[in-house]
């Protein structure tokens, strides 16, 4: 297994960023490189001085989605030995989609096929203007089944209708129009838009950040009635009477810095 598919460096202030690290190949997916990058983010997750994690890439292309040398392994499997290829595949999904940490996508390039999934499961995504997107699935005679739940949910079912169908390439202001991104740079600027919103995210309560992740998940889709009003009157509550809660109220009355938003140059 090459231990450099995905490298990994945590700052100061506790910002760890996952770089794909397969540039030869357009950091493709295989099975190892999945089951690297699910195991990282389940340790940052649970990495106590972490706050924002990155996601990025590093040569020209963010994922150009499946390796091939992969794909032609698994063409040979066992419908039960596809099965356990594609669970792992959606524990890497799932693992980023649930992050209690907030997360960034980093585009650059090529974003196509599983690659369009991590940047999906990200809460933040930041494109540079030269990225192209492509689910490009049932050009190969197959589904975006793995990675559907979360890009439909980013840029909805009208859109997924169009782009699960075509396998068309889309450009990143396409992308920012459906929703699966949120800003568009110049490919110059990315750091600098990254870290700008990772400024952002280091003034939140880290608590307040990974409830408010959790309350989105629990609120989305639900009919607005008497038991979902008491479920989030108790959840705001309860984090108002928390250390974190205490601590924001009083330096927002004391009009001082929060504690948690010190940071180290």
């Amino acid at each position: 297994m090459d231990e450099q598919s995905v490298l990994q460096s945590i700052d100061a202030n506790g910002v760890a960023t996952l770089t794909l690290n397969r540039p030869e190949v357009h950091n493709a997916f295989d099975d190892h490189l999945i089951v690297q990058l699910t195991h990282k983010l389940r340790e940052l997750d649970h990495h106590a001085s972490v706050r924002v994690v990155v996601l990025a890439a590093g040569g020209k292309s963010f994922s150009a989605g499946a390796d091939l040398n992969w794909m032609k392994r698994i063409a040979r499997y066992s419908e039960a030995e596809n099965i356990r290829d594609a669970v792992a595949l959606a524990g890497l999904m799932r693992a980023l989609n649930t992050m209690t940490k907030p997360t960034i996508a980093r585009v650059q390039g090529s974003a196509f096929g599983g690659g369009v999934g991590l940047v999906a499961c990200c809460d933040i995504a930041i494109a540079g203007s030269a990225a192209l997107f492509s689910l490009s699935e049932v050009r190969l005679g197959l589904i975006p089944a793995v990675i559907s739940p979360y890009v439909i949910a980013a840029m909805g079912e009208r859109n997924a209708r169009r782009y699960f169908l075509t396998a068309e390439r889309f450009d990143a202001q396409e992308a920012l129009r459906v929703g699966l991104v949120h800003t568009v740079v110049t490919d110059g600027e990315l750091d600098a838009a990254v870290s700008r919103i990772v400024g952002e995210l280091l003034k939140g309560g880290p608590k307040a950040i990974a409830a408010s992740k959790e309350l989105i998940a629990h609120v989305t889709g639900r009919p607005i009635d008497h038991v979902l009003a008491e479920e989030t009157a108790t959840r705001i509550a309860q984090i108002r009477v928390s250390p974190e809660g205490q601590e924001g109220i009083a330096a927002f009355l004391d009009k001082r810095a929060a504690a948690w938003t010190k940071t180290k140059s």
